[in-house]
């Protein structure tokens, strides 16, 4: 793969190769209450006695901030909070918007002022599970709540994260539910195939038609897109690695196998819902955690947890092509446009060749920034003879001169170097097992959240941290049954992703950003209100 841009390391600034034997070593709260494999009771224990000494042990607040730190404002939704708060490089909050709901994951911030964020329905059916949603509301500056509406039923569920697109329209990940026939039907191996079904994950576009409205407009189905070579009577039967335009429907890792005792456990320690059942855990095999859109391409990037790759699909498709293999502005209808993180997944490589690890945040860096055009990922469970970390990928999409995207015949999707790669110094100081993201900034920075800790840092391409914060805000936010509305184990500050902005954005035009005073006050969980930070 020659043509690529070096990869700008800390360590080394030459051309560096992916690395592929990393031993992944995910923690429970990864595997069980946002998509994995199997738990280790011991590991379970290890993860929350050292979140707890971590959490105990570091100051909140800012902790770095340096002149050569983007001037801005940063926000960001606690996971366990109904509120969202704005900070300026100084750590203090200038302005907030507080929901009825906790959040389901993304937030975003509009040209307009106007705020989306996903929401947690308080009671859903059939669904259990990381990153629960349901509900997406749209706040003006001052809190006004202007759009407010909902898909949460016993067939489908939104969750974790949401896209906004020019026309005012909002793409949104969401769950279908297929029964055990229709999962027959598709291929799914019967071993792999829990009494409830499987939860294959679907995207759809809204149009708001009132506040508590929305139309669906468009629709793509990974169900549409399957391939196995399972059951040779069946019409998707195929070779998955001579059609990696599909998807492997027995394509991921085996689903966890957990006793009753040990999902109690984890219940009381707060790594899944309440109402979650050993089945629960089998049926959502996809575990789709982000979702992010390109205007310029009409193209849209997912982040696949469980098979640990991105895909990119087509947007410019009408529904019916989008349900299909043709059309659309790339012509491919709804097929994948291209995949990268874990050939294994179509039968193009094994172990050694995975790049990704449990990863969330694919997103493109817009056109004007450095390295515009590339995608940049949050790669989260990542393991070596340092322990487990996590790391901020960047590359070069594979595309031929008409923007195509390039599919080998036989290999697995490029590129195999990096352009650009941050990891700690002491690589498992920054470590997050579940959410997290990172995003370019204009001068070259790389905003980056490690989730798990409430941590924002921000980095130079040299790897320099030039601003960073830890939260002191968490939240005491419950369901119904008395439960967090997140697993998040024993973390106490959670955030699924915090977005920096510049002081021209638009959203801040004429807007008072004068620190608020009294500050918010801190709330923990399961805890009254302390003094401000």
């Amino acid at each position: 793969m020659k043509g690529f841009n070096e990869m700008r390391r800390r360590e080394d600034k030459s051309s560096t190769p992916l690395i592929g034997t990393f031993v992944v070593v995910v923690a429970a709260m990864y595997m069980i209450g946002c998509g994995g494999q199997e738990v280790s009771e011991s590991s379970t224990d290890r993860d929350a006695d050292a979140s707890t000494v971590v959490q105990a042990s570091e100051p909140r607040g800012v902790r770095v901030n340096t002149p050569q730190a983007s001037p801005g404002y940063v926000y960001f939704t606690p996971l366990l909070s109904d509120t969202t708060y704005l900070i300026n490089n100084a750590g203090q909050v200038v302005h907030t918007w507080k929901s009825n709901y906790a959040p389901s994951g993304g937030v975003y911030l509009l040209d307009n002022g106007h705020l989306i964020r996903g929401a947690r329905e308080p009671e859903v059916p059939t669904f259990s599970g990381g990153g629960l949603g349901g509900r997406i509301q749209e706040f003006t500056w001052d809190g006004e709540v202007v759009s407010n509406f909902t898909l949460a039923n016993e067939d489908r569920l939104l969750h974790h994260d949401v896209a906004m697109l020019p026309n005012g329209n909002i793409l949104a990940i969401a769950w279908e539910r297929k029964g055990v026939e229709e999962v027959r039907r598709a291929g799914r191996r019967p071993e792999l195939t829990p009494e409830a079904g499987l939860w294959p994950d679907m995207v759809v576009e809204f149009e708001r038609q009132s506040p508590h409205e929305a139309r669906i407009v468009w629709e793509w189905h990974m169900w549409d897109h399957t391939i196995q070579n399972y059951d040779e009577t069946l019409d998707n039967h195929g070779d998955p690695s001579e059609h990696p335009e599909l998807i492997d429907v027995n394509g991921e890792l085996e689903p966890p196998k957990i006793s009753e005792e040990e999902l109690a456990r984890l219940k009381t320690l707060g790594y899944v819902p309440s109402d979650t059942t050993p089945k629960d855990l089998q049926s959502d095999f996809m575990h789709t955690n982000a979702i992010a859109y390109n205007a310029d391409l009409d193209q849209i990037v997912l982040s696949i947890l469980k098979y640990n790759e991105v895909w990119i699909i087509d947007h410019g498709t009408t529904v019916d092509e989008a349900a299909g293999h043709t059309g659309g502005r790339w012509g491919r209808g709804g097929d994948l446009l291209y995949r990268w993180g874990n050939p294994r997944a179509y039968g193009r490589g094994d172990g050694t060749q995975q790049r990704l690890f449990g990863q969330h945040d694919p997103r493109w860096i817009p056109q004007g920034m450095p390295g515009a055009g590339h995608l940049l990922v949050f790669n989260n469970n990542l393991s070596g003879s340092e322990g487990r970390y996590s790391a901020v990928f960047e590359f070069a999409l594979p595309t031929d001169e008409k923007g195509l995207f390039v599919v080998p015949d036989a290999e697995a999707f490029g590129p195999e170097t990096l352009s650009w790669s941050y990891t700690a110094p002491d690589k498992s100081s920054m470590f997050s097992s579940f959410i997290s993201g990172a995003h370019r900034l204009a001068d070259g920075h790389t905003m980056i959240t490690s989730g798990a800790q409430g941590r924002f840092l921000e980095v130079t391409s040299e790897g320099e941290i030039v601003w960073e914060y830890w939260t002191p805000y968490s939240g005491d936010v419950k369901m119904p049954d008395g439960s967090r509305p997140h697993p998040t184990a024993s973390w106490t500050y959670p955030v699924f992703r915090a977005t920096k902005i510049l002081p021209d954005h638009p959203a801040l035009a004429g807007r008072d950003l004068t620190p608020l005073d009294p500050q918010p006050p801190v709330v923990l969980p399961s805890s009254s209100a302390e003094d401000s930070p």
